[in-house]
């Protein structure tokens, strides 16, 4: 069997690498970046992009926070279940009121027929 690939991964990489760079690094991780062709400076990171300063990272604090808050305030959980039932009252009244609606229109479409 006469195979023309070399399965030898040390023979594809460059002979005149850097020391200190990892050249089994995903070249799709950091595509703006060729550690072989460019050596490595000291970057500072990006706080908006890569840090934990970033929008997700903000909107899940303030929802744990207000989670929290919630979860260990009895104020604030008597204030949404009187709410909540305030809601469910309302809810049901206007319900009703369509339904009286409903049947007002029944009569009166049954006293137009009857004429």
């Amino acid at each position: 069997m006469n195979n023309q690939y070399d399965f030898n991964i040390e023979n594809s990489r460059p002979k005149n690498t850097q020391n200190g760079i990892n050249i089994n690094q995903n070249p799709y991780i950091n595509q703006n970046i060729n550690p072989l062709q460019t050596p490595t400076q000291n970057q500072m990171p990006v706080a908006n992009s890569n840090g934990f300063i970033n929008n997700d990272f903000v909107k899940g604090a303030l929802l744990g926070a207000a989670v929290t808050y919630l979860l260990t305030n009895k104020n604030a959980q008597e204030t949404i279940l009187k709410a909540f039932g305030k809601g469910s009252e309302l809810f049901q009244a206007g319900i009703e009121e369509l339904k009286e609606r409903y049947e007002d229109a029944k009569a009166q479409m049954r006293a137009q027929q009857e004429q």
